[in-house]
């Protein structure tokens, strides 16, 4: 721990949660810029997917290598490192001018937002102690779920009195101050850990297997799922994950250690955040097309709308911890969190074809948004707790790579799913009305894009064309949502069966946490 004055310390605490706050708020707010940016671009729906999908891929998959990077060249040169890339990556979006570009500033993005979250609570453990190093770490949790929160109403008034690039602007100029004020921050020496340590080979095949397999799924549905493409695309990916699990087994500093699966324990709980995935990040990343969409509302109300969904995770891991602290299992905690997204996943479903009964909608979102929030206070204490000491690194590094990269591939899986059957139904639901070009209604219709085709075309009844597009969008958005929440609910009976032999905690094992 390094001794400063407190007005030092306070420029840290504001560098490192102003940071904290920019990422997960870009995460959120992205998603309600999507239809504009289609409509801006005029890009195909793989293209707007990797907007959102080059950013997970890229944090996934660079917050492993990033501890490591950290060990080697110090936790503030990296941290600086992460926000001048994102900072840099912030300028590229807002100047991009086609989806190619956008989509790698936004991968780029994702590689500082890996090295803020990794470096940040690392510069907390080296700069504050006791006390004030609980709090610092109570406001990095609460300052990461704000971002959350207030990532799309933000981004929805700035839709609204300017354009989506202002959007990334802002992010440019937060973590622009972000640098300016790190300069305060103690440097630190640099673990005993060498460049060759770095099990670069490990990562790159992880990397380029999880690229690939999101690829498939972005493509899939455009390259047809039974192309040659597809399939070797999917086969390469699945031979270099085979690598990679090979790799990992044979290295001996490997990027991930996989005998932690062993552990039931530990395992129940990491695969908690993989139901989040599947049920509260996918639609915190495509809801907000949903309400713009079909359900018509303006971007700033839209965003509104999200705070039902987000709101939760600001509150409730707090609610959870001091459930937790009073003697509550943690498991049952774990079960409400699942049972609250799963219920609520089937609520929402339910009011899709009542989609004016806004208070069914927004009790379904506090749902997902309140199991979310309660797994989200939660999980990682419990999933680090069961492993032993020295293996505590190298378990926090698959329990993130099974959070972030399961999102990755929720996002993915969803885009494709909902283009997918989209493909399939259009076609059949418009063709009495003799429409032109299928298949850019499909990619309209897809990205939520489709109120000015509907005004631009001739010769129909614009108001019964509407109509027949926003049923359509909602059987696609149904079908796409019951398959995830399938997936989420086999995930979720694993989660059952692995944890049902944790013994309850006493309340005074619990305040020993």
């Amino acid at each position: 721990m390094t001794t400063l004055n407190k007005n030092t310390n306070l420029l840290i605490l504001f560098s490192v949660l102003l940071a904290v706050f920019v990422v997960p708020s870009s995460i959120s707010g992205t998603a309600i810029a999507l239809p504009y940016i289609s409509a801006d671009m005029q890009s195909d729906l793989a293209s707007l997917q990797w907007v959102v999908n080059a950013f997970n891929l890229t944090f996934a998959c660079f917050t492993l290598i990033w501890g490591k990077l950290s060990d080697i060249f110090g936790r503030k040169r990296s941290f600086i490192a992460g926000a001048l890339i994102y900072t840099l990556a912030s300028v590229g979006s807002f100047l991009a001018n086609n989806a190619l570009w956008l989509d790698i500033f936004r991968a780029l993005a994702g590689v500082g937002g890996a090295a803020i979250f990794s470096c940040g609570s690392a510069i907390f453990v080296h700069v504050f102690e006791g006390n004030q190093r609980t709090k610092a770490f109570a406001l990095f949790g609460t300052t990461a779920g704000l971002g959350i929160t207030l990532g799309p109403t933000i981004s929805g008034l700035l839709l609204e009195m300017w354009s989506w690039q202002v959007i990334f602007a802002m992010h440019a100029v937060a973590l622009f101050s972000v640098l300016l004020v790190s300069t305060k921050i103690p440097s630190d020496e640099a673990a005993d850990v060498r460049l060759s340590q770095v099990d670069f080979l490990g990562s790159l095949l992880f990397i380029s297997s999880m690229f690939l397999l999101m690829l498939a799924l972005s493509k899939g549905y455009d390259w047809g799922w039974e192309s040659s493409e597809s399939l070797l695309t999917l086969a390469s990916g699945a031979i270099l994950f085979i690598l990679f699990l090979i790799r990992a087994q044979l290295a001996k500093n490997p990027v991930l250690n996989l005998s932690l699966l062993k552990n039931r324990k530990f395992l129940g709980f990491i695969l908690v955040p993989v139901v989040a995935s599947f049920t509260f990040v996918t639609l915190l990343t495509y809801f907000p097309t949903y309400l713009t969409g079909p359900m018509q509302l303006p971007a700033s109300k839209a965003g509104l709308m999200m705070i039902f969904l987000t709101s939760p995770v600001l509150i409730f891991p707090l609610i959870a911890g001091k459930l937790a602290s009073r003697g509550v299992s943690s498991k049952l905690l774990m079960y409400i969190s699942i049972l609250s997204m799963l219920i609520g996943t089937s609520l929402l479903l339910s009011s899709i074809d009542i989609v004016l009964n806004l208070p069914v909608l927004s009790i379904s979102l506090l749902l997902i948004g309140i199991g979310m929030g309660m797994s989200a206070g939660l999980v990682d204490g419990e999933a680090l707790s069961c492993v032993d000491s020295n293996e505590i690194g190298m378990a926090a590094g698959l329990l993130n790579t099974f959070r972030l990269g399961s999102e990755a591939i929720a996002v993915a899986l969803y885009g494709s799913l909902l283009s997918s059957t989209l493909s399939e139904i259009v076609p059949v639901n418009l063709r009495a009305l003799e429409l032109p070009n299928i298949g850019e209604w499909v990619n309209s219709i897809t990205s939520g894009n489709f109120v000015s085709m509907v005004e631009a075309t001739s010769g129909v009844n614009q108001e019964f064309l509407l109509k027949e597009v926003i049923r359509t969008y909602n059987y696609a958005f149904t079908a796409t949502n019951v398959v995830l929440g399938s997936i989420a609910l086999l995930v979720s009976l694993m989660v059952f069966g692995l944890l049902r032999k944790e013994p309850k905690r006493s309340p005074a094992e619990a305040s020993d946490i």
